[in-house]
């Protein structure tokens, strides 16, 4: 699937995009440069003490950077090429890091320890300079990493360049908000009134939202013309009952619920998931019993529903896409960024339903099974008793969480919200913990099920 061009033929093909590629990230920081020279600012890294960078020598000084790399790109040299690509040996530890069977659970440790430290340093990361050395970090990132043909091959592809787009507008409309959040619990601590209010004047909807509108509208336009100029449509063969894709992927908004079906079953990642946030979404007004935070951004007002929408968004949806779009290949097997995507490759693993686990490996007996001649009565009961662990467990789970959820950490929610709301809430909240503590016990015991009632079509 990848490597049909020997590296120096794929350089040369890839030569104009780098070039232009690096170009433009010189006359990105340029314009910085020249705009924060004549506002006359500086960047201060942080608010605890008095270092402080000249600006437009920095930017002035990644300007000039990229312009040499641009030159570089635009060389369509190997040899050249090689000081704008990624060491071999970091190619190579990224993909061990993300090897074997093990792959998922780096990523999605890592995905959770950003966010954990997005979250704890918010008021660093929020100030611009920071925000914008970031921002060229990434894209610096991006085109070291596109010089390797495994890499670009995957992030070059027609149906995945608006992804790419899409990861770069999520993180600066989060950051933005984020921005704006931290300066209002700022003004907060100061007794001071939200960033919004200051701004609480009327707009007419003729002409100022219409005429905003169709400069949108004819922007967008030329946007999407360029776009189908310069990108191929991503048309494939026609469809084949005995010929199917390899990858066979959804489209990108239900990657998510494809990577679920890798533990558990169809019903519920596909049916029961989307309901339940559906579902959860549409509660949210009634149980919200929080009546700071509303009509502007803040997050010391509502910690417990910031953190609780970002977690649900960021890592059990947005990370998941990401993962299924583009580290899932072949047999839907993980493959690492710089990985090529062999058809061939075999992780072997030995995935068992807590009831193996439980009566054949703990207690060393066969599994429970009814007599040849028993009725489908008894043949029901007898399938409940042999996963009587796993509905103890799930049982427990649910009934008994409640409770010592309203005595322990949860007790301030319990008394404000009551009983129904709290029980509501808490359900919802433990359905969406059980996602990521499923996909721990499949990584750590190759746990299949906790429930398998193939017979009946439930497994959970």
């Amino acid at each position: 699937m990848h490597g049909h061009l020997s590296q120096a033929e794929f350089l040369s093909d890839m030569s104009l995009f780098l070039g232009s590629f690096y170009f433009t990230l010189s006359v990105m920081n340029g314009i910085a440069a020249l705009y924060l020279w004549q506002n006359g600012k500086t960047v201060k890294w942080c608010q605890c003490g008095p270092v402080v960078f000249t600006n437009v020598m920095l930017w002035l000084g990644l300007c000039g950077l990229f312009v040499v790399m641009a030159s570089l790109g635009f060389s369509g040299s190997e040899h050249m090429m090689w000081f704008i690509s990624l060491p071999t040996v970091v190619i190579n530890g990224i993909n061990m890091i993300f090897a074997g069977a093990l792959g998922p659970v780096m990523y999605s440790g890592l995905t959770l320890a950003f966010f954990v430290g997005a979250f704890l340093l918010r008021k660093w990361l929020v100030h611009p300079a920071i925000a914008w050395i970031t921002l060229n970090l990434s894209l610096l990132f991006m085109g070291l990493s596109i010089t390797d043909q495994n890499f670009a091959s995957i992030v070059t592809k027609a149906d995945n360049v608006p992804i790419v787009a899409m990861i770069f507008l999520l993180g600066f409309f989060t950051w933005l908000a984020t921005k704006q959040a931290v300066e209002n619990d700022e003004r907060d601590k100061q007794g001071l009134e939200p960033l919004e209010k200051l701004n609480n004047e009327k707009v007419l909807v003729w002409p100022d939202l219409v005429y905003s509108e169709l400069i949108c509208m004819v922007a967008i336009t030329a946007i999407l013309i360029l776009w189908a100029i310069v990108l191929k449509a991503p048309l494939e063969e026609p469809a084949s009952a005995v010929k199917t894709p390899n990858p066979s992927k959804a489209p990108w908004y239900f990657l998510g619920l494809q990577e679920m079906l890798v533990y558990f079953d169809p019903w519920f990642a596909g049916v029961v998931a989307p309901l339940t946030i559906v579902g959860g979404l549409c509660a949210i007004p009634y149980l919200d019993v929080n009546k700071k935070g509303n009509g502007y951004y803040t997050i010391d007002q509502r910690k417990f529903a910031y953190l609780t929408f970002q977690f649900g968004f960021l890592v059990l949806w947005v990370t998941l896409i990401i993962l299924g779009t583009f580290l899932r290949g072949p047999n839907w097997n993980f493959f690492g960024p710089f990985e090529p995507w062999d058809v061939h490759k075999v992780i072997p693993l030995n995935n068992i339903d807590l009831s193996q686990i439980f009566w054949v490996k703990w207690l060393g007996m066969a599994m429970p099974s009814p007599p040849e001649d028993a009725g489908g009565a008894a043949k029901f009961g007898w399938a409940l008793f042999r996963e009587l662990p796993g509905l103890l467990c799930v049982g427990a789970y649910l009934v008994l969480s409640p409770p010592l959820m309203a005595m322990t950490f949860f007790r301030k929610f319990y008394i404000k919200m009551g009983l129904i709301r709290f029980m509501v809430m808490s359900n919802m909240l433990l359905l969406m913990a059980f996602f990521p503590i499923k996909m721990v016990l499949r990584w750590s015991f190759n746990l299949k099920y906790i429930i398998a009632l193939p017979e009946y079509l439930l497994n959970f």
